[in-house]
């Protein structure tokens, strides 16, 4: 599959089977969470963890044996990288067929923060349980996306713009970067909020938060939110061939009240 059809393919589990990984896949998934780059340049440390052995659970979490954690220094611009690479692991995870969904607030954060040896300047602001995923969803789980509407997207109009926030962008002035908004529409969030904004400008995408939370002793969460947006329109133009690089360069755009600026996609080919 390519990488806009994992995202395409791609929702939280909650139910999963009653049994563990295979060693070839915690191999694998292990192996390529040493190496996950975001282009913030800012380290994310990521392990691996058996359930059981660590007294990890979630209320929200049927049948998981195993978590995958991350932990990351509280420098400028954390939140974005955490959520740009976390979603990267969560990605290649799914193309071995396993399942998992991003937790903050819903699971034993003691535990988990014990299991990860957080230091005073680090933070653990994601976990997700990591498994096969259920032929049947729990009722929980159910009534769960249910209630959050979780399969909702805002409609293109209210995330995308074009040289400013006064002038929706239209499909056909999206060109070639039509999948890689596409797959920003479709990034999962925190309450499925949706916080992310873009204006198109010459050659250039910039990133906004539409801010409507307040900020947790975990930071920012909208911002992860940001990161998990950026993560699928970055890994999408990359495979349809576009070239640029991340720079945090504001562009002189009125912003609505509680717009945040982000970072900027510079094209270059």
């Amino acid at each position: 599959m390519t990488i806009y059809d994992l995202i395409k393919s791609r929702r939280s589990i909650r139910t999963f089977e009653e049994k563990p990984l295979s060693e070839e896949h915690m191999k694998k998934l292990t192996e390529y969470v040493r190496n996950v780059e975001n282009p913030f340049g800012v380290p994310i440390e990521f392990k691996l963890f058996d359930a059981k052995e660590n007294g990890l659970t979630s209320p929200v979490i049927v049948g998981a044996k195993q978590y995958l954690a991350a932990k990351v220094k509280r420098v400028d611009g954390f939140e974005v990288a955490f959520g740009y690479s976390f979603e990267k692991a969560c990605l290649y995870a799914l193309s071995l067929g396993i399942g998992t969904v991003m937790l903050a607030a819903s699971l034993n954060r003691a535990a988990f923060e014990k299991a990860m040896a957080l230091t005073q300047d680090e933070v653990m602001p994601l976990a997700s349980p990591i498994g096969y995923p259920s032929s049947k969803m729990s009722i929980r789980e159910a009534l769960m996306r249910k209630a959050l509407h979780a399969d909702r997207r805002k409609r293109t109009d209210e995330l995308f713009f074009n040289k400013n926030f006064e002038t929706a962008l239209t499909e056909n002035e999206e060109g070639d970067f039509a999948e890689a908004f596409n797959a920003v529409r479709l990034a999962p969030s925190a309450a499925n909020g949706q916080p992310w904004r873009i204006v198109l400008g010459k050659d250039k995408v910039h990133f906004y938060e539409a801010k409507s939370m307040k900020d947790s002793p975990l930071g920012d969460v909208q911002k992860l939110d940001v990161g998990i947006a950026v993560a699928h329109f970055d890994l999408v133009r990359q495979e349809t061939g576009i070239e640029g690089t991340f720079v945090f360069n504001a562009p002189d755009v009125v912003t609505p009240n509680g717009m945040r600026y982000i970072t900027t996609f510079e094209r270059t080919k």
